[in-house]
């Protein structure tokens, strides 16, 4: 099955402490709560998701024992969780990696509007959950994957979409640029990763080595390293002004979160803020992986 345009709708991240992280994430970034999911209360979770123009950090926290996401803390710490995509028919690309015995799903919930598709994650390299979604084409929804503020089933019943679209273009200024994670120790297979993902969700091989490139943003791989855990280790994102920037690490520092290395580090990962320019370009000091 051939690659298709694929946009990073979601990057979940898994928390101890969901007050603590909300406090941090909405103050450093500069963002609000946009929502909180009692869907997934069902895996004995609770949420929050923040927009980031029309894409969305979700951080999600147990408050039952023996789930995946407290297993994944209790090996890993906070940290990354899931990967989350959009694409044009994720019920077609279920349907040819099911018949090929390519991946295992593990969660698949429907509505009038949309579908959701969880995948095993073991066996696909990256250290997250990836999931696969996508939003029927309508007469109010003419664009799902093109349109950046379009509908997204994490944010509630359609009747919701009005109210939020209104909250995310408060925060259009900021912009998920790429989700980085790390192979696990003594696996250097970067580009069997991004061929990987690239079969498997259809999201293509970009130009640099190591790297699937979304619609809207990048998934960088990097070699696993003896000590270092695998997953999810950066989220970067871009703002459009100097002035923007400088708020983000001012906050940042004040918080505590900016280490020596003028690195930002908070829910156990690294956050990268450059600047983005609307031709897609980025700038900004790159930070050593």
């Amino acid at each position: 099955m051939l690659s298709t345009p694929t946009r990073l709708r979601q990057i979940a991240l898994v928390a101890t402490d969901l007050e603590k992280a909300s406090k941090l994430l909405t103050t450093v970034i500069g963002t609000e709560v946009i929502y909180t999911d009692p869907a997934v209360e069902q895996w004995g979770l609770k949420n929050i998701l923040l927009p980031i123009g029309g894409d969305i950090i979700e951080v999600a926290s147990p408050f039952k024992s023996n789930t995946t996401a407290s297993r994944l803390l209790s090996k890993r710490g906070d940290g990354g969780y899931m990967i989350i995509m959009q694409t044009s028919d994720a019920i077609a690309r279920r349907k040819y990696l099911e018949g090929n015995g390519m991946a295992k799903v593990i969660f698949t919930h429907e509505t009038e509007g949309s579908v959701c598709i969880q995948y095993h994650p073991k066996g696909i390299k990256g250290g997250v959950i990836p999931e696969l979604d996508s939003h029927h084409t309508s007469s109010s929804n003419p664009n799902p994957l093109k349109d950046p503020l379009s509908p997204w089933h994490t944010l509630g019943p359609p009747s919701n979409h009005p109210k939020h679209s209104q909250v995310m273009k408060k925060y259009f200024h900021l912009h998920i640029l790429s989700a980085t994670c790390r192979l696990t120790p003594g696996d250097d297979d970067i580009v069997g990763a991004t061929r990987q993902w690239e079969n498997l969700f259809g999201v293509p091989r970009g130009d640099t080595k190591g790297e699937c490139q979304f619609t809207n943003a990048k998934l960088i791989f990097l070699p696993g390293r003896e000590g270092e855990k695998d997953g999810l280790i950066e989220v970067c994102i871009g703002a459009e002004t100097d002035a923007q920037l400088t708020d983000i690490n001012v906050r940042a520092k004040a918080n505590g979160v900016l280490n020596e290395d003028g690195q930002v580090e908070m829910i156990g990962i690294r956050w990268k803020f450059i600047l983005f320019q609307n031709q897609g370009e980025i700038r900004g000091n790159q930070a050593k992986l």
